[in-house]
């Protein structure tokens, strides 16, 4: 029997759980097909994991060690003891520098991959990772810009495989858009927002917040739909209650899964500054859904300006302008949001 360990952060609504996801289904469907001897196990170092119970329904053994701090001496032995005890064949990391203790000290065999780069990781946190992967068999990112990151702070190099970010793309929601809107309590002739992830600094949500509030001038029946939770949640909460209201920004929190949203949208905004490919500007694009994105490396790899959806300067003034006044063009001219539509359609598939 050939074991397989997955070892996350959490398995919450996010990019780097959903690549995890259709991966280990893809492991489970080839055991089944092939009749091949593997067993998929994932650990999770988060005492909350919305997503756990996909994992469960696609036949995928999860475990649970919650992590209190980073460092986290309690956390760390719970999953020494875990690796020991799997004794896996293999281990896969997915962003976790605390994930890579285990394997390490349980003189297991790892690949560290790296789907989301931390501009902000301490320094020692650089160290410490560096030092882990001097044990690892090989690092691997999921696109071009995080790998190129990774060769500048000597952890990986431009030879480094990718594995490519995937996803669950075109599953249609199990809801229509007027019972959506009618659960949601927001008028038939609502404009829709989506905003999805963590709810962390690096997102840059408060700057979302801030077009909105330009937006709403033009169309009062905008709302934008922010799905994910984290820190900064009652803090963008107290934000939004400032600079709009609660009523046109909804804070949807992580128990509502994107896919059932997602086609509903009228637009997906992104803000965020990493560096990692979004599962969900990709999930977008797939359902027809034009995305006005921050100007970075990932997500030129995603989003054609102007063809499939707007690029626009990261954190600026001037930036959350232009991300009003593009999305007010994509709400006025049908024939433009259609072909922007069709255009993100086919870039997803051939991705």
């Amino acid at each position: 029997m050939r074991r397989i360990l997955h070892i996350i952060d959490t398995l919450d609504y996010n990019g780097v759980a959903s690549q995890l996801l259709v991966l280990a289904k893809e492991l489970v469907q080839r055991r089944a097909i092939v009749q091949a001897d593997l067993d998929v196990h994932v650990c999770a170092l988060s005492g909350t994991n919305p997503r756990q119970s996909d994992f469960a329904a696609a036949g995928i053994k999860t475990h649970t060690i919650a992590r209190r701090w980073t460092l986290d001496p309690l956390a760390d032995w719970q999953l020494v003891h875990h690796v020991r005890k799997l004794k896996p064949d293999v281990v896969h990391t997915w962003d976790t520098v605390p994930g890579m203790f285990g394997p390490v000290m349980a003189d297991r065999p790892f690949v560290a991959g790296h789907y989301r780069i931390d501009r902000w990781k301490p320094a020692w946190q650089w160290a410490l990772e560096r030092r882990f992967l001097q044990r690892t068999a090989r690092p691997i990112a999921n696109n071009r810009s995080a790998q190129a990151w990774l060769a500048r702070h000597g952890i990986a190099n431009t030879a480094s495989p990718i594995l490519p970010t995937s996803t669950e793309l075109g599953r249609p929601s199990d809801v229509s858009r007027p019972d959506l809107l009618k659960t949601l309590n927001l008028p038939p002739d609502a404009r829709l927002i989506g905003v999805i992830g963590e709810l962390i600094p690096q997102k840059r949500v408060k700057d979302l917040i801030w077009a909105a509030d330009l937006l709403r001038v033009l169309h009062n029946k905008l709302r934008v739909l922010i799905i994910g939770d984290g820190p900064l949640r009652s803090q963008l909460e107290e934000y939004a209650r400032l600079a709009s209201d609660l009523d046109h920004i909804r804070f949807l929190g992580a128990g509502n899964d994107p896919w059932r949203i997602t086609p509903h949208l009228d637009v997906l905004w992104n803000g965020s500054e990493n560096t990692g490919l979004s599962a969900a500007i990709l999930e977008a694009m797939a359902a027809g859904v034009p995305v006005v994105a921050s100007d970075t490396p990932s997500n030129r790899e995603l989003v054609v300006d102007g063809e499939t959806g707007y690029l626009i300067p990261l954190g600026t003034r001037a930036g959350r302008a232009a991300r009003a006044r593009l999305t007010d063009r994509i709400f006025t001219d049908a024939e433009l949001a259609s072909r922007l539509a069709k255009a993100a359609i086919e870039r997803a598939a051939r991705y």
